[in-house]
């Protein structure tokens, strides 16, 4: 058997045992993949839904309206409520591939039918930014070329087992995969117990790292390092803390905040119904607030 002829089978078998658990999310703009993880329950990315049920999309041509169990936004993972029929649960790989292991991804773009690719390990612990801009790190990269909508999909290895989730596509053509190791076993059994982790949360939108200085140079004020904060929830801590579009946050808890990170690591590491204390620069004027989380 040639090189090409074992590649082709190795494709078909992948896509007979893995195929079978792979399940579309949504339709039109808004879709994307999933994968079948245990008797009624699916594991896809919290950006692909759209409020608290979906649609999902069966192989052979099944839909059914699927609940969000419980959703890790900051980590970009949810677990749905469906009926799963005959669908199998993936299987788990033993071991997360190394780098210049050969993959293959799958994906059901919003339904639209099973595609499946392969690909190498490219790289491993990468980082990206969350649907609220959390730095999400230790993702697998891989080279397995996908269609838009593929977001949720399974990466597996040569057996058919699930090594990774497909989450970002990266500008370059690679899709990074947040692999399949015991951390994501365990978010997985708590967003099955509908157990969704809880993150303090000032309630802010952050501008990109590099405006502060520019604007506060452009208007001849003291360059300064620190987040912007661009907009502000008005029903969010930071609103009631007295936050105001424009500020700069120049620390928190005592640690300076140069960069979004910083912050979220210090948010992080706050105990229950712990407050934090911001050192915010308005204009030329330092102030001193403190949040409430209650």
């Amino acid at each position: 058997m040639s090189a090409l002829d074992e590649l082709e089978a190795a494709v078909r078998r992948v896509s007979e045992v893995a195929g079978p658990s792979v399940v579309g999310i949504g339709g039109g703009r808004a879709r994307g993949s999933g994968v079948v993880v245990g008797s009624g329950l699916v594991l896809t990315n919290a950006h692909n839904l759209r409020g608290e049920a979906t649609e999902v999309s069966f192989p052979g041509g099944g839909t059914a309206t699927a609940e969000v169990m419980a959703a890790d936004v900051d980590g970009d993972v949810a677990v749905l409520a469906v009926d799963t029929g005959d669908a199998p649960p993936l299987a788990w790989t033993d071991e997360v591939p190394e780098v210049g292991a050969v993959v293959f991804a799958l994906a059901d773009p919003g339904g639209s039918g099973l595609r499946t690719t392969f690909g190498v390990i490219s790289a491993a612990q990468r980082a990206f930014r969350g649907p609220r801009g959390r730095r999400i790190t230790g993702s697998l990269e891989h080279t397995a070329p996908l269609a838009r909508g593929s977001s949720g999909g399974p990466v597996v290895g040569r057996d058919g087992r699930l090594v990774g989730v497909n989450t970002h596509r990266l500008a370059e053509g690679f899709y990074l995969a947040l692999p399949a190791d015991e951390q994501l076993r365990a978010r997985l059994d708590a967003l099955g117990r509908g157990q969704a982790p809880s993150r303090p949360r000032l309630g802010v939108g952050l501008a990109p790292e590099g405006v502060a200085r520019r604007l506060r140079r452009s208007v001849g004020l003291e360059e300064r390092d620190g987040v912007l904060v661009r907009v502000v929830d008005d029903e969010g801590p930071a609103a009631r803390a007295g936050v105001r579009p424009g500020d700069l946050i120049v620390a928190a808890a005592g640690r300076p905040t140069p960069t979004a990170d910083d912050l979220h690591e210090v948010l992080d590491a706050l105990a229950a119904h712990e407050t934090l204390a911001l050192q915010v620069v308005r204009g030329a004027e330092e102030l001193e607030l403190e949040v409430s989380f209650g």
